[in-house]
């Protein structure tokens, strides 16, 4: 007996030492940046009534370090996160999903890129992005019971350069190829954002079961494998004085997750080198992404163009070359970690990722051997262009920033003080070679390197339009040919085939061409009525839902009795009766909202569309049980909620309007996670007056801190389609100030 007692201690023992060694070894195995080379900071930070900061800083790296710290009084739990990204160590935080995004940090190998390119940037953006990181340690090190995970800080400015290079792939598509590839899947190549909360359900009808049992456990999860996730949508006008019959007007509606890495944050920076700006940015960010000056202002939508080519390897018997224009080369391969958290324990699951020095990254799975390359890989300019955009004055300066190609994708629309507005189709599109037979869209050829390209295009070989006739321009996720009306738009047929030019409209886009070319004068309160527009066209997908409907014989299943036929009957009958339009008004609203979501996600990313009775039925389920009818107000099932803030909603999935995706809560009730989300309406009067701006975010500054006012604060705003007033000016700003803090991290 004392054997096997001494047997059990053995064994508790190295229990004991497997259990503390699996809680505490990620910290010390994970990456370690060095802290930026220390240099002092201040900066004052004034907040308005809503909590909304204006950073003042003598340089501009001064300014980025105050940027830091206010984003971080407001959401260090998010910046944390973005954090982890950029160093490989989601997992550690988010388990299994962030161990996904940590893959693919190692995949595209985002830390080789940062750390070979990010030297190379000006001294002066290297400054902004270095201060900018001396401001997170510096709040770390200010408040460490917030910190959640070891040895995250210090971090530098090439781990902020290392989080953009990981995100920015995403933002055109590069999910759906990896997903797909590491899955062993059947590949679609057709670009352009899944619907979040969509990751390739098992069958078309799953979709909706998907979103209704879908629960946001990790808010703050960017870029799941398989989907780019967080990007559906985007809204973006500019119209010309001469048809506002007033100031030109450019109209910001970006429609991003209201939560986590890619949610927006607005703030207004200034410094004494000139940089004066008000937007929004990412979490990671040291500068606004949109936004506008005194001089200009621009917007982005998310394009689709075909960014990533797929190629087949052939490889040797060995598995480690691959064969090049009839030569056998080395495939290369390096071990890695990723950090997976299991409740109170990390565990350290070892994965290989393999790269081709002549195409890119590699995935092996059951089916082959596959090489991935697209457009703005090992690239890192995008820092620079953006930080160089933000402080230009004229349509020139702006374009010559745009015609860089250092941004790897989105749309850009622009409007500016002299009258000028400008639609960019902005993508670093590779630069395929046109005199070589190939199909772009499937699998290639991996051993003939003239398939290989490389670079991207030319900047006048993408769609533009600057001052178009009709005075008014507009993207809403849509094909670029579409973007100023008739007469004025662009023709596919002037541009190549092998740039892979998306050739899809949304919901969104029908109705904004609609109502723009019907309106004779675009004034305010035409344009905000458009913006809240709150219809759908019967066209595309919604043609296919509705004749699926018409299609279905429900008269049958009523003369069986069966409570579950009649409900379908029911249900059949009042969709047919719908007006389309989600305002909330109608009887059929809340049931075509929960039918119309999935269609158009089968349309958007070409999965096979839904059994219509099947779905039909899910959706008057799911009414039966929480609210006892099939037709309930339709802003009682949609909410904005946050704390203990509850409002309802109204708009659509692809209305102007945009409710777009939604979680289910206990009650049944969907919670809006994403859709119309930071909202920016600019004007510059023709009489030489100075700019104004009106804004509102979904929830608040301080998204993450329910202790602050500003939790919750622009909530009722957002649901009663209000704007409150933008500060940018010093003197409307300081008159506006609700507090006044001056940040600095000199040693005392």
């Amino acid at each position: 007996m004392v054997w096997i007692k001494r047997g059990a201690a053995g064994l508790a023992g190295l229990l004991l030492v497997a259990f503390v060694f699996l809680a505490t070894w990620e910290p010390f195995a994970a990456h370690q940046g060095k802290a930026p080379e220390y240099r002092e900071y201040s900066a004052e930070i004034v907040r308005s009534e809503y909590g909304v900061p204006m950073i003042y800083g003598e340089t501009d790296a001064d300014v980025a370090f105050g940027v830091a710290i206010a984003h971080s009084e407001d959401d260090f739990f998010t910046l944390q996160d973005v954090a982890a990204m950029a160093k490989g160590r989601y997992g550690a935080i988010a388990g299994q999903d962030g161990a996904q995004v940590d893959f693919v940090y190692h995949l595209i190998d985002a830390r080789g890129t940062a750390a070979r390119e990010y030297p190379k940037l000006p001294a002066d953006t290297r400054a902004l992005f270095d201060a900018y990181a001396a401001g997170l340690n510096h709040y770390a090190k200010q408040n460490p019971s917030e910190v959640k995970l070891a040895n995250l800080f210090p971090v530098n400015g090439e781990d902020i350069a290392a989080g953009f290079v990981l995100r920015q792939p995403f933002f055109y598509g590069l999910g759906n190829v990896i997903g797909p590839l590491v899955a062993g899947e059947e590949l679609r190549k057709e670009f352009g954002p899944d619907i979040p909360g969509f990751p390739r359900p098992n069958s078309p009808a799953e979709q909706l079961r998907e979103e209704l049992a879908h629960r946001d456990e990790h808010p703050n999860l960017v870029l799941p494998l398989g989907s780019a996730g967080d990007h559906l949508g985007s809204n973006a006008w500019a119209v010309a004085p001469e048809k506002t019959g007033g100031p030109t007007t450019l109209i910001s509606n970006s429609h991003q997750p209201l939560r986590g890495g890619v949610a927006w944050y607005e703030l207004g920076v200034q410094s004494g080198e000139g940089w004066h700006f008000t937007g929004a940015n990412f979490p990671g960010s040291p500068f606004p992404f949109l936004g506008h000056n005194e001089h200009l202002g621009w917007t982005n939508t998310v394009n689709r163009p075909d960014m990533t080519d797929i190629y087949e390897l052939e490889m040797n018997e060995a598995g480690d070359s691959y064969m090049l224009d009839g030569e056998w080369h080395e495939l290369s391969e390096r071990a890695v970690t990723l950090p997976v958290k299991m409740g109170p324990i990390t565990l350290p699951v070892p994965r290989t990722v393999y790269r081709s020095q002549h195409h890119g990254p590699v995935i092996k799975n059951d089916k082959g051997v596959f090489a991935i390359r697209y457009g703005g890989m090992e690239k890192a300019e995008q820092l620079d262009a953006y930080y160089r955009l933000n402080k230009t004055k004229t349509l020139e300066e702006w374009e010559a920033q745009i015609a860089r190609m250092a941004i790897p994708s989105t749309n850009f629309i622009y409007a500016d003080k002299e009258g000028n507005i400008a639609y960019v189709y902005n993508a670093a599109i590779p630069n395929r070679p046109e005199d070589v037979e190939a199909n772009w869209r499937g699998i290639l050829d991996g051993s003939r390197s003239d398939l290989i390209w490389e670079g991207s295009v030319e900047y006048d070989r993408i769609p533009k339009l600057i001052n178009p006739a009709s005075g008014w321009l507009y993207n809403s996720n849509n094909e670029p040919y579409t973007a100023a009306g008739e007469g004025s738009d662009l023709s596919p047929d002037d541009f190549s085939p092998v740039l892979g030019i998306e050739r899809k409209q949304t919901n969104r886009s029908h109705r904004a061409y609609k109502l723009m070319s019907e309106a004779n004068l675009l004034d305010r309160a035409t344009l905000e009525v458009i913006k809240y527009d709150k219809a759908y066209e019967r066209r595309d997908y919604v043609d296919t839902l509705f004749d699926a409907l018409e299609s279905l014989d429900a008269s049958p299943r009523v003369q069986d009795a069966g409570l579950s036929d009649s409900l379908i009957a029911e249900a059949r009958e009042l969709l047919l009766q719908w007006d389309y339009t989600a305002d909330s008004e109608g009887p059929a609203d809340a049931l075509s909202l929960l039918m119309i979501l999935s269609y158009m996600g089968a349309e958007y990313n070409n999965t096979p569309v839904p059994d219509v009775e099947e779905h039909l039925q899910m959706a008057s389920d799911h009414l039966m049980e929480h609210f006892g009818r099939l037709d309930p107000p339709m802003s009682e099932l949609l909410r904005l909620r946050q704390g203990d803030v509850d409002l309802p909603l109204d708009g659509g999935s692809d209305t102007l309007r945009a409710s777009t995706t939604w979680r289910q809560e206990e009650d049944g009730r969907l919670s809006l996670v994403h859709g119309d989300s930071f909202i920016q309406w600019v004007e510059w009067p023709t009489d030489g007056g100075r700019v104004t701006s009106r804004s509102v975010q979904p929830f608040g500054a301080a998204t993450t801190r329910p202790e602050s006012k500003h939790f919750t604060d622009q909530m009722q705003l957002y649901v009663d389609h209000k704007l409150k007033p933008v500060h940018f000016f010093e003197e409307d700003v300081r008159a506006n100030a609700k507090s006044t803090r001056v940040v600095s991290n000199a040693e005392r």
